[in-house]
């Protein structure tokens, strides 16, 4: 690579035959050209005005996994196995992390962190027990919001919670490249109390929350009736506190409705006449939810609401992997009629916004970060060239991220 120096400054470019800025369309024979940690310029220019030049790929953004569980990246295969019965696998969960030292469980956020930088991933929103990936997220390459997980039944539970929850926001302040959240759980997971508790400290502030939100029948069913397999599994767990319950996920949403990053999870069941459009995002996580069984998801009519949508993998609790670009991939031939162009975004730009992290990256522009994937892709004419990247199966072959090479190098 024949590199240029402007003082202490390195600038160079790379070329390929197609560039996917996603906030333009795709660019035949794209040069990016980078400045340290940020890009320059992005334009199309003959082939060969580049100092890497690559013929038989594309470059995308750097993927956004927008939902994941890094410390349960130790559970896959038999272990915890999705299915019809939720609650079952919830147990499965909570046998899991019980059994985990600390430092298991640091081993286990290393290997999701890796997992998913070699699948292509640069930014990463993360629901974290005890806020434990913090100290290893600040150090990675990427970026990311840690969501402090909170569970908060019954209602004793959740002030405690909050106290801790709060003591170890005030002593982690916002890196470059890493930022704190919190997440309540669930509305199985967390009173109306601490729901409350939370919306009303991050008000019209720029702190992400994470919320699970209507991910199954069950749990419609307790919030509308207080009834179902819910009750039995929040009763073993000597949690259940019926009058700590939300009355249903639309006073939820509007406890929210200040913060713009607030992003709801799965939401498989949600109905999107209840979220405004501009107000929080949706996070869908694909395979899981096809992996539990799920109705069809309302994902396409949360888009056409203007809503935020963006994907998430979800956990190797429920998931093959932690591959973003496996999600979309997946998406595309469930549904191959759907814009090209909108899948790349919900994959990159939109997973960015719903952190609150999109003015910095997801998308290929000047200033931005420079975090790129390189993707093998057939040369075959195509009228969309977004099918080139949905069509073929071809692993990631380098990642950059902050202007470094993470995975694989380019020359």
């Amino acid at each position: 690579m024949n590199s240029t120096y402007h003082g202490n400054y390195s600038i160079w470019s790379i070329q390929a035959r197609w560039v996917f800025p996603v906030n333009e369309p795709p660019l035949p024979w794209g040069r990016i050209t980078i400045q340290n940690e940020r890009i320059l310029s992005v334009n199309s220019q003959p082939r060969g005005a580049a100092d890497i030049v690559i013929d038989d790929c594309a470059i995308i953004p750097g993927l956004v996994n927008a939902h994941t569980h890094l410390d349960l990246s130790g559970l896959r295969g038999t272990q915890a196995q999705p299915g019809e019965d939720f609650t079952q696998w919830l147990r499965s969960i909570i046998r899991h992390r019980r059994t985990l030292s600390t430092d298991q469980l640091a081993r286990d956020i290393q290997t999701g962190i890796h997992e998913s930088l070699a699948c292509g991933t640069t930014m990463i929103g993360d629901i974290s027990a005890n806020g434990l990936s913090w100290p290893i997220l600040t150090k990675a390459p990427l970026w990311s919001v840690v969501y402090y997980e909170l569970l908060g039944l019954p209602r004793s539970r959740g002030g405690q919670v909050w106290q801790q929850a709060r003591a170890w926001w005030d002593t982690r302040p916002e890196t470059a490249t890493c930022r704190a959240g919190f997440s309540p759980h669930s509305p199985y997971g967390a009173g109306a109390a601490l729901f409350r508790t939370v919306a009303d400290f991050v008000g019209g502030s720029r702190t992400p929350v994470a919320i699970h939100l209507a991910e199954t029948r069950e749990e419609m069913q307790l919030l509308r009736n207080h009834l179902g397999p819910f009750v039995d599994f929040l009763n073993e767990l000597g949690v259940w506190e019926e009058e700590e319950l939300i009355s249903n996920p639309a006073d939820l949403i509007s406890l929210f409705s200040e913060n713009a990053i607030t992003s709801f999870v799965h939401a498989n069941y949600l109905d999107p006449g209840n979220v405004p459009s501009g107000m929080a995002s949706i996070i869908f996580c694909p395979r899981t939810h096809a992996a539990f069984g799920h109705a069809p998801h309302p994902w396409r009519e949360f888009l056409a609401k203007g809503v935020n949508v963006a994907l998430g993998t979800d956990s190797p609790a429920s998931n093959p992997d932690l591959n973003v670009l496996a999600e979309a991939r997946f998406l595309h031939e469930r549904h191959p009629e759907f814009s090209g162009a909108e899948l790349l975004r919900m994959a990159t730009l939109a997973g960015a916004r719903a952190m609150g992290w999109d003015d910095q990256a997801g998308s290929l522009a000047p200033q931005k970060s420079a975090d790129l994937v390189v993707l093998p892709v057939g040369l075959r004419p195509v009228e969309d060239p977004h099918l080139l990247l949905w069509d073929s199966a071809g692993p990631v072959r380098a990642v950059l991220c902050r202007g470094n090479w993470v995975i694989g190098e380019m020359r």
